[in-house]
C-alpha cells in the first residue's frame, strides 16, 4: 500500500497525488509521466481527503471522475483510513472501475448478484485490512441480510464512501432508481468526518440541488459542489429528417461505414436492436444486437468486442450506456430519446480520450414520428395511482406477515417491475420494509406525494418537447444540450451541423431504400406459447400450477406494435379513438403473406371474440374462413362482461384470474373433435387469453391449436 502521507500538509499531499496519478493512468502513452492534476480535480481531492468533507461532482464524460475517488482512496488509506466503499449502477461500470483501480496498485473486491460465493470470504478480507476499494450495487443496499449484518460494519469502517452516477438518486433525474434513495439511511450511519463523494456527467440544476440536499446542507458548508463545462470538444452533432423508416434503415446502410472507428447505434426498444442489426447484417456491416436482454456473458463478449474495434458497431437499447469506458467514433440514434439530459448522456459515449484538436466523433440523429408513441408507452410505466398503492398496504397490514412480492402480485393489479419499484420507494419512505421472505408492513402513517408525482409527470413532458424542440432548432446544437443541463458555460460550438461545422449527407440509394423496403414489408413474428403457470393462482381459487399441459403450437402475428415496418399502421389500426371496422387491405394482404411463410396445418378456425373490436376481429376470422376454406367452428366468447377487458393486465396472476371469470369457449359439442384450430384474435398483450383459449379448445377434442394474431403489444 502507498506510504503514509501527512495529510495536514496539503503541498505533500498534491505531491502524493500527483504521483498517484500517474501509476492510475500507466504507461499508456507518451506523455504520461507528465501526467497532472488539473485545479478542480486538486479541489475535490482535497475536499475529501484533507479536510474530510462531503462533494457532489458534476462533470462531463471523460473529465476524470473515477480518478479522483481513486486518488483519494490511495491518500486516504496511506493515512490508515478504512476501504473506500462505491455504489455504482452497473456491472460493467464495476469492471472497468476495477481493472482501472489494478492499474494503480488498488486492491478493489465487488459484491453484487453474481458473485454470492465470494461475499463470505470477502467479508474477511475487508476485517484483514486487505481491501482498498470495494464496489457495490444500489440493490445490495436493501438486500436484507447486507443491509443488517455487512452494512452497519461497512458504515462503521469505511474511509470514504463514493455514490457514482449519483442523479440515480434524485426522481428529477432521467435515470431515477429508487434502489438509490437507500444511500440516505447510509448517509446518516457514517461516523462523523468519514468523506463522501457523489458523481454525475447528467444532472441539471434542480437534479444538483436535489442530490447535494441529500448529501448534507449546502447551508453549513457542508457539500463542496463542483459543477464544471459540460462542452465536449470531441463531439459535432447534427441531426438527418427522412419520412419514412425504410429511408432511415436506408441512411444506416449507405453511410454506416463513413462514420469514424466504432460506435453505437441507439434504438428505442429491444425489438428494433434485432431488426436493424439483422438489416445492416444483411447489408454487409459487421454489427451485433445489444439489449438488457442479452446475456450476461455475450453483453461483456459485445462490449470487449467494441471497444477493440473488432466489430463497427452495437445496435443497443440504452442497456449500453452508464458505464461503459472506450473511445467509440460515433453514436447514431435512430429514435430520439425521450429528454436532451438522456440523450446527452448517450452522445457522451462518443469521443472519450480523443485529442479534440487532430480528431473528432460524430453523433446523428434520426428521428421519427412513432418516437412520441414510444415515449408514451414509457410514461405510463411511473408511479401507481394512490389506490394502488392504498390497496397494497391494506394487504401488507392484513396479513401480519412477510409477502414475497411474487405473492403480492395475486393481490395488486401491478406488474411485477412496477410493484417492486413501488415497494422500494415505500421502503425509503418508511411505510414498508423488506425482510427475509419478502416485503413487511411497518405501521407508520404514509401520505401520497401527488402534487410532486404530478410535477415529476409535468417535468417529464416539458423534457420531451424540449427535446422535439432539439430536433427543430436553428441554433447551436450543443449548445442546446448544454443549456439544458443549465450550463452556465454553454456557448455556440463551432463544430455541429447548424454551425457549419458538420455537413451530414442525406441522399439514400434506391438499393437502400428498396432493400429495406422489402425487410420492413416482410411480415410475420414468432408468438411463442406460454409455457408455466404463474405462482400463487391457488390463492385467486383456481388450480392451476406448473407446466402448461395443454398449450398452444407457436402462432404467428403480423408485426409489434413497435416494430419498424407494419408497427406503424398496427399503432394508428389500435390507437385509441380509432373506430372499429373491418380489416385494412394492406395489413389483409400482410395476414395473407404470413400465412403464405408460415403454412400452419388447421381445418377449424376459432374466433377470439372482442368487445372493442367486434367486427375487426370477425372479419379477419371470416376472411380466413373463405380464404382457407375451413369452418368457422366456435368462439372464445365473453360469459361476464361485467369483468373489463383490460381487467388484471398489469400481472400475470391477476390476468389468469379475470380472463377465466370473463371468457369461455363457445362451440357445439364435438364440433372441435380432431380438429387443427386456428385461433384467430387481433391483440396480444400478456398472452394469457390465448393460453386459457388454446386450453379449452385442446380439451374440448382439438389435436392442435395455432394462434394468428394481427399484433403483439411488444
Amino acid at each position: 500500500m502507498s506510504p503514509t502521507v501527512a495529510l495536514t500538509d496539503r503541498a505533500a499531499a498534491r505531491e502524493a497525488a500527483e504521483a498517484h496519478l500517474r501509476a492510475l493512468v500507466g504507461p499508456r502513452g507518451e506523455g504520461q509521466a507528465e501526467a497532472r492534476l488539473r485545479e478542480d480535480q486538486w479541489s475535490a481531492i482535497e475536499a475529501l481527503a484533507v479536510d474530510r468533507r462531503r462533494a457532489l461532482v458534476v462533470q462531463r464524460t471523460g473529465w476524470g471522475k473515477s480518478a479522483v475517488y481513486f486518488v483519494a482512496t490511495l491518500l486516504l488509506r496511506g493515512a490508515g483510513a478504512g476501504p473506500t466503499v462505491i455504489v455504482s449502477p452497473l456491472l460493467a461500470l464495476m469492471r472497468n472501475q476495477i481493472a482501472a483501480a489494478e492499474r494503480a496498485g488498488i486492491r478493489a473486491v465487488t459484491i453484487n448478484s453474481t458473485n454470492a460465493e465470494d461475499w463470505e470470504p470477502i467479508h474477511e478480507q475487508i476485517a484483514a485490512g486487505e481491501v482498498d476499494v470495494l464496489l457495490v450495487s444500489p440493490e445490495r443496499l436493501n438486500n436484507p441480510g447486507f443491509r443488517d449484518e455487512v452494512l452497519p460494519r461497512l458504515a462503521a469502517t469505511c474511509g470514504l464512501l463514493v455514490v457514482d452516477e449519483a442523479h440515480c438518486i434524485s426522481d428529477w433525474g432521467h435515470d431515477f432508481r429508487p434502489d438509490y434513495r437507500r444511500i440516505r439511511t447510509l448517509l446518516d450511519d457514517l461516523p462523523d468526518g468519514i468523506p463522501v463523494l457523489a458523481t454525475t456527467a447528467t444532472a441539471n440544476a434542480r437534479v444538483t440541488d436535489d442530490v447535494a440536499q441529500q448529501l448534507g446542507s449546502i447551508e453549513r458548508g457542508d457539500v463542496l459542489t463542483l459543477r464544471g463545462t459540460l462542452d465536449r470538444e470531441s463531439l459535432r452533432l447534427g441531426v438527418v429528417h427522412l419520412k419514412t423508416p425504410d429511408q432511415r434503415l436506408a441512411w444506416l446502410a449507405d453511410h454506416l461505414a463513413e462514420q469514424p472507428g466504432s460506435g453505437i447505434v441507439y434504438c428505442l426498444t429491444v425489438a428494433a436492436t434485432q431488426e436493424v442489426a439483422d438489416y445492416l447484417r444483411s447489408r454487409g456491416h459487421d454489427v451485433a444486437a445489444y439489449s438488457g436482454q442479452t446475456e450476461t456473458t455475450e453483453r461483456q463478449a459485445l462490449e470487449a468486442d467494441l471497444a477493440a474495434g473488432r466489430v463497427k458497431a452495437l445496435v443497443a437499447t440504452s442497456a449500453l450506456g452508464m458505464g461503459f469506458d472506450a473511445s467509440l467514433g460515433f453514436v447514431v440514434n435512430l429514435g430520439s430519446p425521450s429528454s436532451p439530459v438522456a440523450y446527452y448522456q448517450q452522445v457522451g459515449r462518443a469521443g472519450r480520450g480523443l485529442d479534440a484538436r487532430s480528431e473528432s466523433a460524430t453523433v446523428v440523429l434520426l428521428p421519427a414520428p412513432e418516437d412520441r408513441d414510444i415515449w408514451a408507452y414509457f410514461s405510463s410505466l411511473g408511479f401507481p395511482r394512490e389506490e394502488q398503492v392504498r390497496e397494497t398496504l391494506s394487504v401488507l397490514a392484513e396479513e401480519g406477515r412477510p409477502l414475497s412480492t411474487a405473492a403480492l402480485e395475486t393481490r395488486v393489479e401491478l406488474s411485477r417491475t412496477r410493484l417492486e419499484t413501488m415497494l422500494k420507494v415505500l421502503d425509503v419512505d418508511g411505510a414498508v420494509r423488506r425482510v427475509k421472505g419478502g416485503w413487511e408492513s411497518t405501521g407508520r402513517p404514509w401520505s401520497y406525494d401527488a402534487e410532486r408525482y404530478e410535477r415529476v409527470r409535468a417535468a417529464r413532458e416539458r423534457e420531451q418537447q424540449a427535446m422535439l424542440d432539439y430536433l427543430r432548432t436553428d441554433r447551436c446544437r450543443m449548445w442546446f444540450l448544454r443549456d439544458q443541463l443549465d450550463d452556465p458555460e454553454a456557448t455556440e460550438c463551432g463544430r455541429c451541423d447548424n454551425c457549419g461545422g458538420l455537413d451530414l449527407p442525406t441522399e439514400v440509394s434506391a438499393e437502400a431504400v428498396t432493400s429495406a423496403q422489402e425487410r420492413l414489408a416482410r411480415p410475420g413474428v414468432p408468438l411463442p406459447p406460454r409455457k408455466m403457470w404463474p405462482t400463487g393462482l391457488d390463492r385467486l381459487g383456481i388450480d392451476l400450477r406448473g407446466r402448461v399441459s395443454e398449450q398452444a403450437r407457436e402462432g404467428r402475428a403480423v408485426a409489434r406494435l413497435t416494430d419498424l415496418g407494419y408497427g406503424q399502421a398496427l399503432r394508428e389500426l389500435f390507437r385509441e379513438g380509432t373506430p372499429d371496422g373491418p380489416v385494412p387491405v394492406p395489413l389483409v394482404q400482410a395476414v395473407i403473406e404470413v400465412l403464405g411463410d408460415w403454412r400452419p396445418e388447421v381445418d377449424a378456425i376459432v374466433e377470439m371474440e372482442s368487445v372493442s373490436r367486434p367486427e375487426l376481429v370477425g372479419s379477419l376470422a371470416d376472411g380466413l374462413s373463405r380464404y382457407l376454406r375451413v369452418p368457422l367452428l366456435g368462439r372464445w366468447a365473453v360469459l361476464d362482461p361485467d369483468v373489463p377487458p383490460g381487467r388484471g393486465a398489469a400481472n400475470s396472476a391477476q390476468r389468469v384470474a379475470a380472463v377465466s371469470r370473463r371468457s369461455g369457449l363457445d362451440a357445439e359439442p364435438g364440433a372441435l373433435e380432431g380438429r387443427r384450430v386456428l385461433l384467430v384474435d387481433d391483440l396480444v398483450d400478456t398472452g394469457w387469453s390465448t393460453t386459457l383459449a388454446a386450453r379449452a379448445v385442446l380439451r374440448a377434442g382439438a389435436s392442435s391449436v395455432s394462434p394468428l394474431v394481427l399484433a403483439v403489444r411488444a
